[in-house]
């Protein structure tokens, strides 16, 4: 939804409420728009200012239970496990096969390679969220 300031051709103001900004122009292109003053049907879109608000004038709601749970799951990898990034499936593979020592780690792999782990009996699981990118 989207509220916007109009005023008609004898210069009355008011708003009104669109679905969408389209909807606005197929309602004005089809004539279907009238002043609330005089009823004129010339209506168009008047200057507006964004409106802003301060955060404590508007507060976020508390989180879900599930976006904390998620944080806390984000928070325990982060701090328990090494992120590989791209090298995750190399790292996971290395690993199982007792070339490097077994460490818990994190980081991206693509579908073919997750599937292929898998395929080897190379125990991995989706996360539920995105890494974060760690640059250098």
């Amino acid at each position: 939804m989207i509220r916007f300031s109009l005023k008609c051709a004898a210069g009355h103001r008011f708003e009104s409420w669109f679905q969408s900004a389209a909807a606005f122009d197929k309602l004005s292109d089809s004539g279907m728009l009238a002043c609330a003053v005089c009823g004129s049907a010339s209506v168009e879109k008047a200057l507006m200012a964004p409106q802003l608000c301060k955060a404590q004038d508007n507060p976020a709601p508390p989180p879900h239970p599930a976006e904390q749970a998620l944080a806390e799951l984000r928070r325990q990898v982060e701090q328990t496990a090494d992120y590989v990034g791209p090298r995750f499936a190399r790292e996971a593979r290395d690993m199982h096969e007792g070339l490097i020592p077994e460490r818990a780690i994190y980081g991206e792999a693509r579908p073919e390679e997750a599937r292929s782990l898998i395929e080897e009996g190379i125990p991995v699981v989706p996360l539920p969220f995105t890494p974060r990118r760690k640059a250098n």
